[in-house]
C-alpha cells in the first residue's frame, strides 16, 4: 500500500467523527478509504470523503472511564461508546498493538454480530493497514475499531461449534431463511433463535483440524459468500454484502493473531456469515441469464465501484478482488457489477 500519506490524512479527518451516525448507522469511511488506497485510488480519497463526511456525527465523548477490571459490565453497551473509544485509544498507545489485539480478540469475537458485523469488519481493515505500516493514525484507527466493536458487542443467536462434514459452499447453501424477512437486522437475527434447522446448519460445517485448515476454510467461506451474493443480491444489495466482507476481515486479521486463535476465528466468522445469509437471502435466486457478466479486468471492476461511490460497493469490490485473485472465478467480479446495479435502484 503506497498512498503517500493519504490514508493517514483520511484517518485523521475521520477520527473527528464517530463510528456511527443518525443514531445507529455505521460510519464506513475508514473501511472504504483503506480499500481505496490499497487498490491504487488514493487520489480519489479526499474527494470521496468531502461528500461522505457531511453525513457523519461528531466523535462521542466518554462519561465514565472503563477500567481493566470493570470492562465486562460495559461490553455491548452502546451508551458507553465514547468510554470504549477512550479506553482503546489509550490501550493502543500504551501497549504494542499486537498485544492489545491478542488480548481483546477472543473477548470480542463471540460478539461478532456487533453493528451488523461492522465492528469486526472495521477491525479487519485497521489490522490490514497496520500489517503494512505502523504509525499513529493507523494505531488510532485500530483503537476506534475495537472500541466500536466493544460498545456494540452482540452474539449470533444459537451459536454452535461446527462438527459436520460440509465444505463452506455446501454449508452456506443449506442455511435456512428466516420466516419474516422484514424490518432491520436485529429483528431478523432475533428470529434465528426459533428457526427450524438453524443450529443444525451452523453445526454442519467441517471443523478445522489445525490452524492452516482453519485459514483455508475461512478463505473458502469468503469465496462461497461472494459467489452466493451474485444471484441473491436482490434480497438486500447492501446487507448481504456483509456475509462476504465479515469473514474477509477475519481472514485478513489471522496473520496478526496467535495460531491458537485461528479455529475460533473461523467458527465466529462462519456464524456471522450464515446469520446474514439467513436474514437476507431471497426466496429465489435471479436466473443466470439475467445476471451481469464480469469485465476482463479486475482493476476496472474496482475502479467502477469507486466511480459509483457507494461505500458498500467499494467494500464488496475489495473482497471480490481478493476472491478473484485467489480463485480466478469471474462471478466474484460480476458480483460487484450486480451490486452497483442494484444499489442504483435503492
Amino acid at each position: 500500500m503506497n498512498g503517500n500519506g493519504t490514508l493517514e490524512e483520511a484517518y485523521e479527518r475521520l477520527h473527528r467523527t464517530g463510528p456511527e451516525f443518525e443514531g445507529w448507522l455505521t460510519n464506513h469511511g475508514p473501511m472504504a478509504v483503506e480499500a481505496m488506497v490499497r487498490h491504487g485510488h488514493a487520489r480519489q480519497v479526499h474527494r470521496w470523503l468531502d461528500a461522505y463526511e457531511s453525513r457523519l456525527d461528531e466523535l462521542p465523548r466518554g462519561s465514565s472511564p472503563i477500567t481493566a477490571d470493570g470492562w465486562r459490565s460495559a461490553l455491548g453497551d452502546p451508551h458507553r461508546l465514547g468510554d470504549w473509544l477512550v479506553f482503546f485509544g489509550r490501550e493502543v498507545t500504551e501497549r504494542p498493538w499486537r498485544t492489545v489485539l491478542e488480548t481483546w480478540w477472543p473477548r470480542l469475537l463471540p460478539g461478532i454480530a456487533a453493528g451488523a458485523t461492522h465492528g469486526v469488519i472495521r477491525t479487519g481493515h485497521a489490522v490490514h493497514a497496520l500489517l503494512d505500516q505502523e504509525d499513529g493514525p493507523r494505531l488510532a484507527e485500530l483503537g476506534q475499531a475495537l472500541g466500536y466493536w466493544a460498545a456494540r458487542w452482540q452474539q449470533v443467536p444459537g451459536f454452535a461449534v461446527p462438527s459436520g462434514t460440509a465444505d463452506p459452499t455446501a454449508a452456506l447453501a443449506a442455511v435456512p431463511r428466516i420466516p419474516e424477512p422484514k424490518i432491520g437486522i436485529n429483528n431478523r437475527l432475533g428470529q434465528l433463535t426459533d428457526l427450524t434447522g438453524w443450529t443444525a446448519a451452523l453445526s454442519a460445517l467441517r471443523p478445522a483440524a489445525d490452524a492452516e485448515r482453519a485459514r483455508d476454510l475461512l478463505a473458502d467461506l469468503t469465496t462461497a459468500a461472494t459467489v452466493h451474493y451474485l444471484p441473491n443480491a436482490h434480497g438486500s444489495a447492501v446487507m448481504l454484502v456483509h456475509a462476504a466482507t465479515a469473514p474477509t476481515a477475519v481472514l485478513r486479521t489471522l496473520p496478526a493473531l496467535p495460531r491458537a486463535q485461528w479455529a475460533a476465528s473461523l467458527y465466529a466468522a462462519w456464524a456471522a456469515s450464515a446469520a446474514v445469509t439467513a436474514a437476507y437471502t431471497p426466496a429465489a435466486p435471479t436466473p443466470r441469464h439475467s445476471l451481469p457478466t464480469a469485465p476482463d479486468s479486475a482493476e476496472e471492476v474496482f475502479a467502477r465501484a469507486v466511480r459509483h461511490g457507494d461505500e458498500h460497493a467499494i467494500k464488496l469490490a475489495d473482497t471480490c478482488l481478493d476472491v478473484y485473485r485467489r480463485t480466478g472465478d469471474p462471478d466474484a467480479l460480476a458480483a460487484v457489477i450486480r451490486a452497483t446495479e442494484l444499489i442504483d435502484e435503492l
